[in-house]
């Protein structure tokens, strides 16, 4: 297990309250869009990212512009730690054409070539073969990229993890494999749905350097991301990190959560990233209940603006809805107002 003892070395006051600030960044934002969901401002899926803060924020720090990120589908914090622009991605969520996605991938995908944000990935494991697919680009072209992808442990399950686990050692891919092990593969607990529960175990049997990282302490994930991606730069091949985290919230909005305990759950809560690191930095001098109340205001102006934004998009008009579909061996046309039912592609 890691600790923190060397994040020192590039920790200072500034660092810390950033660290903190992109933390709660998310955590507003994702409690924002709770709450719109239930007013229906937001509506399908939606995989709320609190708890797990500390991942998506820790190795965020580690990459460059020039790298790549691709996400599950609960990937809102990712993309907030990647630069995103909360208006964007507020518009997306509500699906409207000034979202990254232009209000075609609502909650679950979202994307910006431009940031090298790769997009949400609705299928379990999926992404898996993305993130090899884009390190093998890289290598075979020589760019100087690291490729992280971040999923959950459900997907260990699943043989695309093994597929793209091997090709990566085999070939010695750029990729940083971040799996955020949160215990619950939708509602079924790990220990009831693998048989080992270690999952870097599995990235070891691949040959591949894994190790465990406390996943709820963005300076440990930081440390641990930063030396993974220095030996994934270095020509060392993939680096696989296994974050112990636990999602406060349920599965998704449509999810009762009757799986596991509350006490459970409230355990979990006092352990939590933002908590933990906020009474860190208080302790530490590095930062006071004024500085703390400045970052919740301007993180709330944020919001407000992304909200107001979102409510004042556009819908992408009905006639547009066909753009960029494509189905093999039909043609396609554009919808007009008049039409009624499902298109007729024929």
């Amino acid at each position: 297990m890691n600790d923190r003892s060397d994040s020192k070395l590039h920790l200072n006051r500034d660092h810390a309250q950033h660290l903190l600030r992109e933390m709660l960044r998310i955590r507003r934002f994702e409690e924002r869009c709770a709450e719109l969901y239930t007013e229906e401002k937001i509506r399908g899926f939606l995989h709320l990212y609190i708890g797990e803060e500390a991942i998506a924020v820790g190795v965020m720090q580690c990459l460059t512009a020039e790298d790549a990120v691709v996400t599950t589908y609960r990937e809102h914090g990712h993309a907030l730690a990647r630069g995103l622009p909360m208006t964007h991605l507020m518009a997306e969520m509500y699906g409207k054409q000034e979202g990254c996605s232009r209000g075609r991938g609502g909650s679950m995908h979202l994307f910006d070539v431009a940031r090298g944000f790769y997009g949400g990935s609705a299928i379990v494991a999926g992404l898996l073969p993305l993130a090899v697919g884009l390190g093998l680009a890289d290598k075979l072209q020589g760019r100087d990229r690291v490729t992280a992808c971040f999923f959950g442990e459900g997907a260990a399950a699943e043989g695309e993890f093994h597929e793209s686990l091997n090709l990566a050692a085999l070939w010695r891919l750029p990729v940083l494999f971040v799996c955020e092990n949160n215990l619950y593969a939708m509602g079924t607990a790990l220990e009831r749905s693998q048989a080992e529960t270690h999952i870097y175990r599995k990235a070891q049997s691949h040959r591949i350097e894994a190790e465990v990282v406390d996943g709820m302490d963005v300076l440990a994930v930081e440390v641990a991301a930063r030396r993974a991606v220095a030996a994934i730069r270095a020509g060392e091949g993939p680096r696989f990190l296994e974050c112990q985290t636990y999602r406060f919230r349920a599965h998704s909005m449509f999810d009762a959560q009757l799986y596991r305990d509350k006490a459970e759950v409230e355990a979990w809560k006092q352990k939590g990233p933002l908590l933990r690191f906020g009474h860190w930095l208080e302790e530490a001098g590095l930062l006071d209940a004024a500085g703390r109340a400045r970052i919740e205001a301007d993180i709330e102006a944020e919001l407000a603006a992304a909200v107001a934004f979102a409510e004042a998009g556009t819908w992408e008009p009905i006639e547009d809805l066909l753009k960029d579909v494509h189905t093999p061996g039909t043609s396609t046309r554009s919808l007009t107002r008049e039409d009624s039912g499902e298109p007729n592609l024929d």
